[in-house]
């Protein structure tokens, strides 16, 4: 059975005498965190989520960025996806084993060591205090009464004296710890379990998500089966000079008897929010044009966007004016109020309209009735996100708590001598005159004030 015990005490002897001293060591955690900071700066700086040719195209070979950064390497070190990457994650495990180690190894040691009091008995135990005075007369009991005044918890035993406040100061690093632990949780958790996805829909129809573009490992449990989004109305607010001021999606949320249990109408910076899946505003499309020739049914042809050089944008679709599609025109519209340029098969420019206005083409006349919008949306999950916003929070009140200066005082009765001192762990200067307004009140100022010099 001893043998047993050996091997089992081997590895419990490493990670207390190796392993827990090395996560706990401060430049680890140093290191850790610049890492981590620098692997997010460079997940915000290269554009993530995009197709391989992307980063060929945009980081060619010769010549490379900052002589080494192609899109063979962003590919290779998964610079293209940080927060879904095994080493990103591994970097975030580690450095919370070391705020946990140091925690544990650290932190609670010297909260439990404040919490405690230890009384002085020998005068010379007062010499090694940074602030420390010998009077010739003082009273514990004075002593005593005055540091309850200024919020002093007071222990006395015999003709000894030990005071503190500010014991939150030593809670607050751990709360910080916490805090930075549970920030940590869920990013890893929204890492592993949160997805993107990108959809284009056209005024009228109803989708579900399923173009996922980004997700997790563990993100398929996340994604919505349960209700579908339609897209009732989409429309733009142009500006006088004709530029573009908001676009809008009229959405509603469909469950699976395709009953309407929510309805919203969402902008840039204005989200739908449903069952932890946030439907953001990022684009706009023109999908279909809606004409009539003559008196004919209104028909709908689809438009495709065409690439011109430059920021523009303008979509177009083939018309044919003859049934047996022998002859046509083209039309192309750059936004859904503007005018519209129709083409012949030469490529010249033949008439212009706008919708509700007819025009006379090869004969016939053609009428745009409606141009059929389509709205670009984002779709988020991340459940990661209450647990870092609750982290913040905790984060912002562990920083507050640990500004909370933690003070000590010691008091001694010995025959006619009275000593006193102190120590604190922050705002020393303000500590030494409390302790002189204390000891002034407690002893003769002139006593006092030569006391605490020497």
């Amino acid at each position: 059975m001893t043998w047993f015990t050996n091997i089992i005490s081997v590895p419990q002897r490493f990670f207390r005498q190796e392993l827990l001293p090395l996560l706990a060591n401060l430049k680890l955690a140093i290191v850790l965190l610049l890492a981590i900071a620098l692997f997010s700066i460079s997940g915000t700086v290269i554009e993530q989520g995009e197709t391989p040719a992307f980063y060929e195209s945009n980081y060619p070979e010769h010549p490379a960025l900052f002589g080494f950064l192609t899109g063979k390497v962003i590919l290779m070190l998964g610079l293209n996806q940080v927060y879904q990457t095994w080493w990103f994650l591994a970097l975030l495990i580690l450095f919370g084993s070391s705020l946990i180690a140091c925690t544990f190894t650290r932190q609670l040691p010297a909260l439990k060591a404040a919490q405690g009091w230890k009384f002085y008995q020998q005068p010379r135990q007062f010499e090694k205090l940074a602030l420390s005075a010998e009077l010739d007369a003082g009273s514990l009991s004075t002593l005593a009464e005055l540091l309850q005044k200024r919020k002093y918890l007071v222990f006395q035993e015999g003709n000894s004296l030990y005071a503190r406040k500010g014991i939150v100061g030593r809670i607050g690093p751990i709360v910080v710890h916490a805090s930075m632990i549970l920030i940590l949780l869920g990013s890893i958790w929204g890492s592993m379990t949160g997805f993107t996805a990108q959809h284009m829909i056209p005024s009228g129809e109803t989708f579900q998500v399923n173009n996922i573009i980004e997700a997790g490992p563990w993100a398929a449990a996340q994604v919505p089966k349960d209700f579908s989004i339609k897209v009732n109305r989409f429309w733009i607010d142009y500006t006088p000079d004709g530029k573009i001021d908001q676009f809008y999606s009229d959405l509603s949320v469909l469950n699976q008897a395709e009953k309407e249990i929510d309805r919203q109408t969402i902008y840039v910076n204005k989200p739908l929010r449903h069952n932890g899946v946030v439907f953001y505003q990022t684009d706009w499309a023109i999908a279909a044009v809606r004409l009539q020739f003559n008196h004919s049914p209104i028909l709908e042809l689809p438009m495709g966007e065409v690439k011109i050089p430059g920021n523009g944008r303008i979509w177009g679709t083939w018309i044919p004016t003859k049934p047996d599609l022998s002859e046509g025109v083209s039309l192309l519209a750059k936004d859904l109020q503007g005018t519209l340029l129709i083409y012949d098969a030469q490529g010249k420019l033949i008439s212009t309209t706008r919708p509700g206005m007819p025009a006379d083409v090869n004969g016939v006349k053609l009428t745009v009735t409606e141009l059929v919008g389509s709205t670009g949306l984002q779709i988020k999950s991340d459940p990661g996100i209450p647990l870092v916003y609750a982290g913040f929070g905790l984060l912002m009140l562990g920083v507050m708590m640990s500004y909370v200066s933690h003070s000590q005082i010691w008091a001694l009765q010995e025959g006619d001598r009275f000593y006193v001192g102190g120590r604190t762990n922050r705002a020393q200067v303000t500590f030494e005159r409390e302790i002189i307004e204390v000891l002034e009140q407690v002893a003769p100022p002139k006593t006092a004030e030569l006391a605490i010099a020497n």
